[in-house]
């Protein structure tokens, strides 16, 4: 079903309980007593107190991983940003739809739950019975020519992404332990491109990438489109106030159908205390929005890798944030978070069925 009225009643701003902290301390306090030197596991140590916290229990898991792809079109495509056409979101969503794309063979391999979702791809996929059809327009309006969306059109996008966490949160497949959130987009890089200049104050060029494969002077028209997209809304260095306030507007006049939706299905996993595993450049230019929105999102982010966009690194430091992996991946689709996944469950494995010293009557360390 589409965005409904009241789907349109959603406010990003509504309140996020923290993460449990009896819980993530008690996985703290059981990470000691495990037959291996304190912290000689690291990062999965962390990992693992972190879900303990965002689950509320002291021994988390990550077996269950749904993973939310949504798929929207762009205005700016016609300004030439990407080499592919307009017409590959919809082909790409096929795709999704028939297992053949990347998304859909991780997600396979992972024992993942996916779902696709139309939220704004400017074609009919009525015919596409497994997509799930919350189409709030038919693709974006040309940003460097008007706001990319209304202010209604906006809440009607991040209502879209909240529903499709309740359906997953509903599954069959029972409740997930851990969401990851792709999408797909022709000149989507674009709009997450200037959505990171807007919220960081980087210079457009600084944050613009290859995207779908530019060359290096169609990056630098990109940039320039962007830049210039900027200073149509008000949203460059020079005129931005307050980047947490403006996080709305910029969302409404330089983002993306599918980032609205990744970014209100962010705040919803939280307040229903379901962590996110975030993916690459679009997906945290959603994140960075959604935490502007609505600090109380923060603590349930988990960050899985670093894309090899160039914004994505100013996204990062915004959010204070140190992903997990580094592979030189540039894919979007929820990739890069998939391939995280294991060393969540490896994480959750080793702190739920190492022996501690006393199960194992091995010597503790002595002071």
């Amino acid at each position: 079903m589409s965005a409904t009225a009241a789907e349109a009643e959603f406010d990003p701003a509504t309140a996020i309980a923290p993460p449990n902290a009896e819980a993530e301390r008690a996985a703290a306090e059981r990470q000691p007593t495990l037959t291996k030197p304190p912290g000689a596991l690291g990062t999965l140590e962390t990992l693992a107190i972190t879900l303990a916290g965002q689950q509320g229990t002291p021994r988390p898991s990550a077996d269950r991983v749904a993973v939310l792809v949504f798929a929207a079109d762009h205005g700016i495509t016609q300004q030439g940003v990407s080499p592919f056409p307009r017409e590959v979101t919809a082909q790409m969503v096929a795709n999704f739809a028939n297992g053949g794309a990347a998304i859909s063979v991780m997600a396979r391999a992972l024992d993942a739950e996916l779902s696709v979702i139309d939220v704004g791809v400017d074609a009919d996929l009525s015919a596409l019975a497994t997509v799930q059809p919350r189409k709030v327009r038919r693709g974006t309006r040309d940003m460097t020519v008007e706001a990319a969306i209304t202010d209604a059109e906006c809440t009607a996008a991040m209502a879209a992404g909240a529903a499709a966490v309740d359906a997953a949160l509903a599954s069959d497949g029972g409740r997930p332990d851990v969401l990851v959130f792709g999408e797909m987009g022709i000149g989507n890089t674009s709009a997450a491109a200037a959505l990171t200049s807007a919220l960081t104050g980087a210079p457009a060029m600084q944050v613009t990438g290859r995207g779908t494969g530019l060359d290096e002077p169609g990056v630098q028209r990109k940039a320039d489109l962007i830049a210039s997209a900027l200073r149509l809304h008000g949203l460059d260095a020079t005129n931005a106030s307050d980047a947490g306030t403006n996080a709305r507007r910029a969302l409404r006049c330089v983002g993306g159908l599918e980032i609205a939706a990744i970014a209100g299905g962010m705040i919803h996993a939280a307040r229903n205390g379901v962590p996110t595993l975030v993916d690459g450049f679009i997906a945290t230019a959603a994140a960075l929005t959604a935490t502007r929105m609505n600090a109380g999102l923060r603590p349930w982010l988990i960050f899985g890798h670093r894309s090899a966009e160039p914004g994505h690194r100013a996204l990062l430091d915004a959010l204070d944030a140190e992903p997990l992996l580094d592979l030189g991946l540039r894919l979007g689709e929820g990739t890069g978070a998939a391939a995280a996944v294991p060393l969540l469950r490896l994480a959750c494995k080793l702190h739920n069925q190492m022996h501690t010293f006393a199960e194992a009557a091995v010597a503790g360390r002595t002071e």
